[in-house]
């Protein structure tokens, strides 16, 4: 079965925008209780940033990137390079691991799920091409299991495994600010290979966007 959080477990309220720290223990706090309680259940939640937030991989170096502009840093459990969180919509997806289920083919799993969302929407989506350049952006790069728009990357996503359970979540780009990009992470960004939603349908809504990823979720999990 899968459940659809939108209750805070920290104040308890259906608020879906939270600061990167917040957004982050949430997150965590939804791991724990699926561990806590042994659930058979996978667990979808959606959400925004407020402020906007760069966001470090488990194991990354602060000293990749530059931040004279003050905003705010958090570290993610998943791994992976870093992101800066301000136009987008976020998912965050929690599960058992299935029987011998490795990294790769659960992030897939996660992959269709978005694609099936899309599709709804009329907007056909793919695996991204593998690209392991030597960018500081995550989106610059793909382990060939994310999502894409027409060869360009939509969706970004890293996964982390605890005592028997996944924890992945992503981000999925309405705009990007490429020049605030290039000044933190001291690279040109390579624009041809990314796609956001305002490229794709400016109009699209985050209700719309939000109720047809469900969707997605429910007929790629609720049948496997």
């Amino acid at each position: 079965m899968i459940i659809f959080v939108n209750v805070n477990f920290i104040n308890n309220d259906c608020n879906i925008v939270n600061s990167g720290r917040v957004n982050m223990e949430l997150d965590l706090k939804m791991l724990e209780n699926a561990i806590l309680t042994s659930s058979k259940d996978a667990f979808v939640r959606f959400y925004n940033w407020s402020p906007k937030c760069i966001s470090l991989g488990k194991n990354q170096p602060f000293e990749e990137f530059y931040n004279e502009s003050g905003i705010d840093i958090v570290r993610r459990p998943t791994g992976g390079r870093a992101l800066l969180h301000d136009n987008e919509l976020t998912y965050c997806f929690v599960s058992p691991i299935k029987q011998g289920q490795s990294v790769i083919d659960s992030y897939k799993e996660i992959s269709d799920a978005l694609i099936f969302g899309f599709k709804k929407l009329g907007i056909e989506l793919e695996y991204a091409s593998e690209k392991t350049q030597k960018f500081r952006y995550c989106m610059n790069i793909s382990c060939g299991a994310d999502v894409a728009y027409k060869g360009r990357k939509l969706i970004g996503s890293a996964q982390f495994r605890s005592k028997g359970y996944l924890l992945q979540h992503g981000s999925i780009l309405y705009d990007l600010d490429y020049d605030l990009v290039e000044k933190i992470f001291r690279q040109k960004v390579a624009k041809d290979s990314i796609a956001t939603l305002c490229d794709i349908n400016p109009n699209l809504t985050q209700g719309d966007l939000i109720k047809a990823l469900e969707a997605g979720f429910e007929e790629k999990f609720q049948t496997s």
